[in-house]
């Protein structure tokens, strides 16, 4: 369960990026690509234990997917690749070149200021 390490790595950099840490976080949104093996239901369970005893407690977790692109190698039509319809969705041709997976980021940190 890699989502443990990930979630603790986000918590830190959460805290290294508050400038005071008087403020309480209530939300944060993170994205990654489709391939990045993060499992929705896993993370946000991690990302709670790693919460425990800062100011992100009780924070919301938001994972958004970026969609894979790709381009048919037959057609040329540039699409969002979807990895349980592998074809073109122009001339369902598989002959498909598959563009990099979006990193995991930290997009976003909403604090509700005491």
């Amino acid at each position: 369960m890699h989502e443990a390490m990930v979630a603790e790595s986000i918590i830190d950099s959460i805290l290294s990026q508050v400038p005071n840490k008087h403020g309480r976080v209530i939300r944060v949104v993170i994205s990654c690509g489709q391939i990045n093996a993060i499992n929705d239901e896993a993370m946000k369970f991690a990302f709670d234990i790693a919460a425990e005893e800062t100011i992100c407690k009780d924070a919301k977790l938001k994972i958004k997917h970026i969609p894979l692109k790709a381009t048919c190698e037959n057609c040329s039509k540039k699409f969002n690749y979807d990895l349980y319809d592998p074809c073109c969705p122009k001339c369902s041709k598989n002959d498909i070149k598959i563009g990099e997976d979006a990193p995991l980021l930290l997009e976003e940190i909403e604090f509700e200021e005491n």
